[in-house]
């Protein structure tokens, strides 16, 4: 088969654009990025690098619109005839295309967020807060509704990532590229402009020129740092504009010159540095050194604010006198600072509210920089005095700037207090039995065991610094009794001694598997009584965390009995709870990808029990999650705002009981689909020499020769069984042989099962769960591909296995498409479908490259090395292919 002409080749890449209807100034960003990418490509020296990146993109898209044996046989031909380097070279080509395209479409979201400014996607949608709490004070009467969003609780918490694939210095370059975007918009010339596209350039460039791989792994206070990005460059400022967004709403004109409605409802957790499951590196002088630097950041951040806000309040005594209680409090600070205070008063004459603050902000950089006689003990003492000027602003009728810049001030600290984010320590409960029965038998103590004892300490040493809310909560791993979680309090009590208090302990169970899920509530049930979670449980007013595990339920059953598993789980420990009068919360260990509980979180909380939210959620939000989510200010409101509006509709009466009824109406089908899918999961993955055919026909092995993330990708140093494998990089292996079977497979047994489609279609209709399943698995199958699939597959020499798969892939695929409706995957979600499409034939290169690696690796004989050029060409594919298909485990 011929190869097109040049212009019939532009035509065919014009009529792929064409045809995904994309809006015509994201079409033009494409256009102009992909452009002086051409460029580069072009000046870097590499003869026809720039034809031949065109020639397979070309072929690929011509393969992907055709479908023909022949036009796909064609493009993995043009793959296949590359020389190592060249093939190393047109994968970055495609990597960096992708990472522009993903700037393209998030640079379009933001645009059409700022023209809505709030206002919700579609009319009578109950997508924002605002939106929300109308809804609900038309169910439930403005006051109740009012006290709910008062009580609300988002609480998001940030974990690393063992599989996450961009690097940290890539991610800022694309965040400079945005910036100059935004410049280009706003050009009010065409030097502005050219002057933009040149900078564009000069960053695209940059971008070819930076290494796609890391030469090392980041170690966990690396990895602490990136996560400090995010709240450096977005957090500190956009939680505070959300809650000024929402009294907007609630307050109409009023707001800023009035006391705020709206209580601060986020809080920010992390994991890294706290996380030592599965971890070796992660030990307690890391988890030290990471609530150092959150203080550090969060500080300086708190001192740069009030700073700002300080020299801004040039009222005159005369025009806003100051309160009786701001002149004591100028009192106290001046007697402890009484040289800057004489500073400040000459450079402030008879302006005293700003006198006050440039002295608090002087308090927190001693904080910060542990100056014991001026450093404030704790947030509280800081948001004392802040309220004191806020007062004394509003008691002299400077209401504006009482409740304007102060407040969101006041946000801050009471979001972030002096730590940021809330530490949180997790291990597995076979560590603690282990350290515990070392303990009990007296003699010396290992290694292991003083680290363990050691992370007690540095969870004392943390609160003693930066207040109880800094570190405390305390996740067991594998809790499959209530003596896990019994003996983290002995743990404590071991690691401090008979003479001093430990610390104070929030210990969580987290439940991953099938039976654990099923064991939970009995399990809780048991713990109440237990005489330090009980007396715990009464210091909170009966609050208790639980979290669900996402990964490896789905690992051990199925994406399909998990899910199903997992509410029915939520179901029962919410009822619990509610009989014990305990304030649940429920933590959901969700993952960025499909097979790990991943997408839209709005219509996750939507779909959940009664009385499993009650107006709080938390869930992990990991690796390239976090940067898509949180790295944007404009995505960051509207992804919180979102999110809240969920969280503030779940427990609205007709949402519960529309679950309610629909789990009750449904019950017989969620059996019989578990059953199902559980059994046809169960043939594959138990099938004999299942784990090895498994490491053979994905990357998986490869996976950990990638510097990615501090944390192993796997138990052992082999693959024999699926326990080796850790949930995220099982994931991630499907997902880069476009097969992303942990997302969907056995639903489509499951549903052959039911057999009834009308039935189905009815449920698509009227039960949440079941819908927001079909739709995950709709966007799992669409950035599949059955002719890669094919290809990787092959490489396992098991026919059995191989078939077994791709049916139950086309069985999913027709069932879904027939309860969703329309005539292809996604048909109901077109901006979706336009994005899926828009990449696949483009993934579809970097496939094509990596399966030609993957087969010369495959073939090198055990007792030769592998080809170092190959291995590099596979990682290099691996980082491209997570970034078209924008997630990887």
């Amino acid at each position: 088969m011929r190869e097109p002409t040049p212009t019939e080749a532009l035509d065919l890449v014009g009529r792929h654009e064409a045809g995904q209807e994309i809006p015509e100034r994201m079409r033009a960003d494409v256009r102009l990025l992909g452009s002086l990418l051409g460029r580069v490509l072009r000046e870097s020296g590499s003869e026809g690098l720039y034809e031949d990146v065109e020639r397979l993109r070309v072929a690929t898209i011509e393969a992907y619109t055709d479908e023909s044996a022949e036009a796909f046989a064609r493009a993995a031909a043009i793959a296949d005839s590359f020389t190592v380097q060249r093939a190393d070279e047109v994968a970055r080509a495609f990597t960096v295309y992708f990472h522009l395209v993903n700037l393209s479409e998030e640079h379009q979201r933001v645009r059409l967020l700022r023209d809505r400014d709030g206002r919700p996607e579609r009319e009578g949608a109950a997508d924002s807060i605002g939106s929300a709490f109308a809804a609900l004070s038309a169910e439930v009467g403005q006051d109740a509704a009012l006290e709910r969003l008062q009580n609300l609780r988002f609480h998001p918490v940030f974990t690393a990532h063992p599989t996450e694939a961009r690097r940290r210095a890539i991610s800022t370059g694309i965040r400079r590229l945005s910036g100059l975007l935004d410049e280009r918009d706003a050009a009010l010339n065409d030097s502005d402009q050219r002057r933009a596209e040149r900078r564009m350039l000069e960053e695209i460039d940059t971008l070819w020129r930076t290494a796609p791989l890391r030469p090392e792994k980041p170690s966990p206070t690396d990895e602490v740092r990136a996560v400090m990005a995010v709240f450096d460059d977005t957090l500190f400022t956009t939680v505070p504009r959300v809650y000024r967004r929402v009294d907007d709403t609630l307050q109409g004109s009023s707001t800023g010159s009035r006391p705020p409605i709206v209580r601060p409802f986020v809080r920010v957790g992390t994991w890294v540095g706290g996380d030592r499951d599965g971890n070796p590196f992660v030990t307690a002088k890391i988890t030290r050194q990471a609530a150092a630097i959150a203080s550090e950041h969060v500080l300086l951040g708190l001192e740069r604010a009030t700073n700002r806000i300080g020299r801004s309040l040039t009222l005159d005594a005369e025009s806003t006198p100051p309160s009786d209680a701001l002149l004591a409090l100028w009192g106290r600070l001046r007697s402890a600072d009484e040289d800057a205070a004489d500073d400040i008063a000459k450079r402030s004459p008879n302006e005293p509210h700003r006198r006050i603050l440039l002295l608090i902000a002087r308090r927190i950089a001693a904080t910060r920089t542990r100056n014991a006689d001026l450093a404030y003990r704790d947030p509280e003492h800081l948001l004392q005095d802040l309220r004191t000027v806020q007062e004394s602003l509003a008691a002299a009728g400077a209401a504006r700037q009482a409740y304007g810049g102060l407040q969101q001030l006041i946000w801050q600290v009471e979001t972030y207090g002096f730590h940021l984010a809330e530490l949180e320590v997790r291990q597995h409960s076979a560590v603690h039995a282990k350290v515990l029965a070392e303990l009990d038998a007296g003699g010396a103590r290992s290694e292991q065991t003083e680290e363990v004892l050691e992370v007690f300490r540095a969870i004392s040493h943390i609160q003693e610094r930066f207040g109880p809310r800094a570190a405390g909560r305390y996740i067991v791993s594998f809790t499959q009794s209530a003596q896990d979680l019994a003996n983290v309090h002995r743990l404590a009590r071991y690691a401090v001694g008979p003479d001093a208090a430990p610390p104070v302990l929030d210990v969580i169970p987290l439940f991953e598997t099938f039976a654990d899920l099923q064991a939970a509530p009995a399990i809780l049930a048991e713990i109440a009584d237990n005489p330090e979670f009980s007396a715990r449980l009464e210091q909170t007013g009966r609050r208790l965390e639980v979290m669900l595990g996402y990964s490896d339920s789905s690992k051990d059953v199925g994406p399909v009995a998990a899910n199903l598993a997992l509410y029915e789980a939520q179901a029962a420990i919410a009822a619990w709870a509610e009989e014990t009068r305990i304030e649940l919360t429920l933590f959901h260990g969700r993952g960025g990808a499909l097979g790990r509980g991943g997408g839209p979180a709005n219509s996750a909380i939507l779909a959940q029990p009664p009385h499993s939210v009650d107006g709080r959620f938390k869930l992990t939000e990991q690796g390239e999650v976090i940067f898509a989510r949180y790295g944007d200010p404009v995505i960051a409101m509207r992804h919180i705002d979102q999110v809240a509006a969920a969280i503030l509709m779940a427990s609205a009466p007709s949402n519960e009981e529309r679950n309610r009824s629909a789990a009750e109406r449904y019950a017989s089908i969620a059996q019989t689909m578990a059953d199902a899918s559980r059994a046809r999961f169960f043939s594959l993955v138990k099938a004999p020499g299942f784990a090895p055919w498994f490491a053979t026909v994905t990357p998986m092995e490869e996976v950990g020769l990638l510097a990615l993330g501090s944390r192993p990708a796997r138990r052992g140093l082999s693959v024999e069984s699926l326990e080796d494998l850790r949930a995220i990089p099982w994931v991630f292996a499907w997902t880069q042989a476009r097969i992303n079977l942990a997302g969907w497979f056995g639903l489509g047994s499951a549903l052959d099962a039911v057999g009834d489609e009308d039935l189905l279609v009815e449920a698509y209709a009227q039960w949440p769960l079941f819908r927001a399943m079909i739709d995950n698995v709709a966007m799992s199958l669409a950035k599949a591909d059955d002719r890669i699939a094919r290809q990787y597959l092959a490489l396992g020499d098991r026919d059995d296995l191989a078939e077994l798969v791709m049916d139950e892939m086309a069985r999913t695929r027709e069932w879904v498409i027939r309860i969703a409706g329309g005539d292809g995957l996604l048909a109901n979600k077109p901006v979706l479908q336009r994005a899926v499409k828009l990449r696949s034939p483009y993934v579809d290169a970097l496939s094509l490259l990596q399966l030609r690696a993957l087969r010369s690796l495959r073939d090198t004989p055990d007792d030769q090395t592998p080809d170092a050029g190959q291995q590099r060409l596979l990682l290099l594919s691996v980082s491209g292919v997570a970034a078209g298909l924008q997630n990887t485990g």
